[in-house]
């Protein structure tokens, strides 16, 4: 529950802070005193938007902080810890921070760390629940009474399954119209593709291939000084008069008979000998180089016609030419796709017909559960309406066919009928707003068993009645927070006298400043607060005893 709210700098507050216990408590104030606020602030906390103008005037930011006591176990305990966010003990309970900034973005925390308005209201929003007169509008509205009757059911799982259901349908339906969509196009596509395969088929190109042929290419175009260099070189060094070797022998023949007299001269005889041998090796090598050099015009041309139709290939279909391998894959791949369309028609037909499938059972489900929801609620509203002042007051629930769609295969309305006689109408069409109100009250009571709600907040929704349906629905309230915390601003003496606190709103002009402040009643000022409601700003003792004889009589 909610134990805390502490607001500073909001609206017309400067600094306010209320305790909060369980049970019920009245909110009450003149017309006008700001009890609004208190729903803002707390609308705040549930993620509601937020705007610079709330900030008080002379005031740089807004703050509103609350503590909310959350049970062991708890829904929001497993959002949080999913969160990686600590929820705090359960003596201390969760802290929940909302800042806004006069200039600049505001901020929000959630158990001691950072967090944005979205977070706030997938964790705060389901613990704290505000019915205010907009809210009883909604009960008109076709949508809010599908969620209803879901959350009365307790269909969330059922819920996600059709909406997910119904995505895979939409998804695979689209997915055939996009595969049979233009059975031109893929014939042009496929007539493309094959002309591209029949041309890397027809060139099969290599990877490295154009390296090596680049390398033939270029010993083709220099043959003749390939064969000149290599022929002058055997010329030089062992062939031609006068040649290397030749004179090598000479100087050779010339140490010979030293080499006795001086035994040093050894060492360079031999080494000379072995350079006459390098040279005679090379020379030969130079020669048969020289005669295996050929002019080949034709080879030539050959590699040139190669090289230019690899380097077309490369750069029409974008790559390299070791990279022509991989895009001849790659085409064969789609035309095969392409080559197999009723194939591809008839595999997608069959996702088509299974994601049907799964949706219209989904559906049927979720219908069936709405259904016997729909009687059981009809059963638990129309008992607490009696009890509200409605002698033969029913709210039938319809549950009606319509075409399948995200939420299923039904559409609900809520019908109504006061009295005895009268066939059921819509809601929105027969139902005042004192009725609007106390069928509100009927459906959150109903609701108070199967929600994840700790605390309920109603902003004056007994607007519109009085006397002893007021007095009802002040019972009514004091039941349901005995399963719940509720807090319920009103007008009515009739429903604050059944009260477990009561906090008391009051507007006030401090040096041409108007200030609002929220203040706990003792017991005392309880009952001068009730005979406020009854008779005006100067209540009588007549009014003040039967203030008390109200509160003594809410009490037993």
């Amino acid at each position: 529950m909610l134990t805390l709210l502490k607001i500073s700098g909001f609206a017309l507050i400067d600094e306010v802070e209320i305790a909060f216990g369980s049970g019920l408590t009245a909110v009450t104030g003149e017309t006008g005193a700001g009890k609004s606020i208190l729903v803002d602030a707390l609308g705040l906390l549930r993620g509601a938007r937020a705007g610079a103008d709330l900030v008080r005037a002379g005031r740089d930011e807004a703050r509103v902080e609350a503590i909310v006591e959350l049970p062991a176990g708890s829904a929001a305990r497993r959002r949080l810890a999913s969160d990686g966010r600590e929820p705090g003990d359960a003596d201390e309970g969760l802290v929940v921070r909302r800042v806004i900034a006069r200039t600049g973005r505001g901020r929000a925390h959630l158990g001691g760390s950072l967090a944005t308005a979205a977070d706030l209201g997938r964790v705060v929003g389901p613990l704290i629940d505000i019915a205010s007169q907009h809210d009883q509008q909604s009960l008109t509205d076709p949508e809010s009474q599908l969620a209803i009757l879901d959350a009365f059911a307790e269909n969330a799982a059922l819920r996600d399954e059709m909406a997910a259901a119904h995505a895979a349908a939409v998804e695979a339906a689209a997915a055939l119209a996009a595969f049979s969509a233009d059975a031109r196009a893929r014939a042009e596509r496929e007539d493309m593709l094959r002309f591209q395969l029949g041309e890397l088929d027809a060139a099969q190109p290599v990877a490295g291939e154009d390296t090596t042929l680049a390398t033939e290419r270029d010993r083709l175009r220099a043959a003749d000084r390939f064969f000149a260099a290599t022929s002058r070189g055997e010329e030089t060094l062992y062939a031609g008069d006068g040649a290397v070797s030749e004179r090598i022998a000479a100087v050779l023949r010339d140490l010979e008979p030293l080499l006795a007299l001086d035994p040093a001269l050894a060492a360079l005889s031999e080494r000379l000998s072995e350079a006459a041998s390098t040279v005679e090796d090379v020379a030969r090598d130079l020669g048969r180089y020289a005669r295996g050099v050929r002019s080949d015009p034709a080879r030539l041309a050959e590699i040139e016609e190669r090289l230019f139709l690899l380097s077309r290939l490369a750069r029409k279909h974008g790559g390299s030419v070791a990279e022509l391998a991989a895009r001849r894959d790659a085409l064969a791949a789609e035309l095969a796709e392409i080559g197999s369309y009723e194939e591809g028609i008839a595999s997608r037909q069959l996702t088509v017909d299974q994601a049907n499938v799964r949706a219209a059972a989904a559906a049927a489900a979720l219908s069936t559960s709405r259904k016997r929801a729909a009687s059981s609620l009809e059963r638990k509203v129309g008992a607490t309406l009696r009890e509200l002042g409605f002698a033969a007051g029913r709210l039938p629930i319809a549950v009606e066919a319509r075409d399948l769609g995200a939420t299923g295969i039904d559409r609900v309305r809520f019908l109504f009928a006061p009295n005895p006689g009268e066939e059921p109408r819509p809601l929105a069409k027969i139902a005042s707003g004192g009725e609007l109100s106390r069928v509100m009250l009927a459906v959150k009571q109903a609701l108070a068993r199967t929600d994840d709600v700790l605390t309920y907040v109603f902003d004056e929704v007994d607007a519109g009645i009085g006397g002893g349906a007021a007095e009802v629905v002040g019972r009514k309230l004091k039941r349901l927070a005995a399963d719940r915390q509720v807090i319920v601003i009103t007008h009515l003496p009739q429903v604050a006298a059944f009260a477990d606190a009561h906090v008391r709103v009051t507007k006030s002009v401090i040096r041409g400043k108007t200030h609002v402040a929220i203040e706990p009643l003792s017991a005392a000022e309880r009952t001068g607060e009730i005979a406020r409601m009854l008779a005006g700003a100067s209540p009588s003792a007549q009014a003040a005893a039967h203030a008390d004889e109200m509160l003594r009589n809410a009490r037993q």
